[in-house]
């Protein structure tokens, strides 16, 4: 349960019992391990939330739910794959991409005979909530339903303005609800497509994940050519243009918080630049810094009062006086201050930030460097509310905004916040996405935090 340095990891054969109380989480979600790259080897699934019958919801009860999980999947386990990022190389194309565990339906003849492929058995006339969550380690994906539509409802937890897409972008460790109505005639079974993005796809399409929609009534197998994504990934504003289209539900199910109308109290500008050397190892970074786990986790230091353990010196905004570095420096935030996140994308690939159990409010998505005269065209109105965000190499920047309750964590080897009431830290692999953890310490017990939100 949380991240490396806030809480102590389950040892082997050990076993840790997490109760919480879900309250007014009625979404969906998935589990999965946060430590030592464990999630390319599996470990996840869903987890649905239902509403009783005295809560309402934005939309019609379904006839029937289905989760998806996509992601990328590599033959080495995760061990290895550490020991590739570890010599300085990237992890380069997987060897498939799976849904809900599985390969490829045989849509050609380039996929072996005796591959075992997901169906999905459904009735023709009924809807069905379609979650789909993408639990791979580095590649975004595009789902598809062949012939059907896709009413998007939810984004990452938080219900949405409702609105219709043939095909949707996906990046590493999002999650989206969709309604799908089977009103197509049921002349043969439909292709289900998750396939690569924001690389070259005509070289990554071996690696396209299939599985098969089949109605009851069904007169025949899958054929023909795969569906294509609606939108082309090397003209930029098509695939912000999705992303600004994601708007909050109204009315706002889960009570208008107002957040355009809080004073922001502070500002970080997080910069990230293509993989360097440092030390002789190739790192990432953020404003120059690539975050090294002290020896001694932090939560401990605190609680025995240690000195020279971390620093509270993390650059607010980018620093090009200094050569990248390896340093345990952690942001010192406000405990409930509201402040302002820029996420600036120098690299020259799509970073996908995430916060576990923590939500934001984006504000804005834009081209070029930020400055103090974009907040004039920040979304203070409906923007939506949620927990992962994706920052393309063109888009180049990013702005969110958020209450620091406790703390924040980016995944993969960058940096660390500290809000006073808790820690958390950031860790950024090459070429891999990003992601955040957010624990809220009620009891300390050597090194283990007794609550995290959810």
């Amino acid at each position: 349960d949380g991240v490396l340095g806030t809480n102590c990891p389950i040892p082997p054969q050990w076993n840790f019992t997490y109760s919480f109380q879900v309250k007014d989480q009625i979404r969906s979600f998935f589990y999965f391990p946060s430590l030592h790259f464990q999630r390319a080897s599996g470990g996840f699934g869903p987890i649905v939330i239902n509403n009783r019958d005295l809560i309402h919801i934005l939309f019609s009860k379904s006839d029937g739910d289905i989760s998806f999980m996509i992601g990328d999947w590599y033959t080495h386990n995760h061990t290895a794959l550490r020991s590739v990022l570890d010599s300085s190389e990237e992890l380069g194309m997987p060897d498939g991409v799976l849904i809900n565990g599985k390969g490829p339906y045989k849509y050609n003849t380039n996929v072996p005979d005796g591959i075992q492929y997901k169906t999905i058995n459904v009735d023709p006339g009924k809807t069905y909530r379609i979650r789909v969550h993408n639990v791979g380690v580095s590649t975004s994906l595009n789902f598809r339903i062949q012939n059907h539509k896709l009413l998007l409802v939810e984004t990452e937890c938080r219900y949405t303005s409702q609105t219709n897409f043939t095909d949707f972008d996906i990046h590493v460790v999002q999650s989206y609800s969709f309604l799908v109505t089977m009103d197509q005639n049921a002349s043969s079974d439909y292709c289900i497509v998750a396939s690569a993005r924001f690389v070259n796809e005509t070289e990554w399409q071996r690696v396209t994940g299939v599985g098969i929609l089949h109605y009851s009534n069904s007169k025949g197998h899958a054929s023909g050519l795969l569906p294509l994504p609606s939108t082309d990934v090397s003209h930029p504003w098509f695939v912000v243009n999705q992303q600004r289209g994601i708007k909050g539900a109204r009315p706002n199910p889960h009570g208008s918080h107002h957040y355009g109308q809080i004073n922001i109290t502070g500002t970080y500008i997080l910069r990230s630049m293509p993989p360097t050397k440092i030390n002789g190892s190739l790192r990432s970074t953020l404003n120059g810094v690539s975050f090294l786990n002290p020896s001694t986790p932090m939560t401990l230091a605190d609680k025995h009062r240690l000195k020279g353990v971390y620093k509270l010196d993390f650059p607010s905004r980018p620093v090009d006086s200094k050569p990248p570095r390896l340093e345990s420096s952690i942001i010192n935030a406000t405990y409930k201050g509201f402040i302002q996140v820029i996420f600036q994308n120098n690299d020259t690939k799509v970073q996908t930030f995430h916060i576990d159990g923590y939500s934001f409010y984006v504000v804005t998505m834009d081209f070029g460097n930020w400055t103090e005269d974009k907040k004039g065209s920040y979304n203070n109105w409906d923007a939506i509310s949620r927990s992962t965000i994706e920052v393309d190499s063109h888009l180049q920047f990013v702005s969110l905004l958020y209450t620091s309750f406790s703390c924040l964590v980016v995944s993969f080897l960058m940096f660390s916040f500290r809000f006073n009431q808790g820690h958390g830290l950031l860790y950024l692999f090459p070429g891999i996405t990003s992601e955040f953890e957010i624990s809220e310490p009620r009891t300390l017990t050597d090194g283990i935090l007794a609550k995290k939100h959810t």
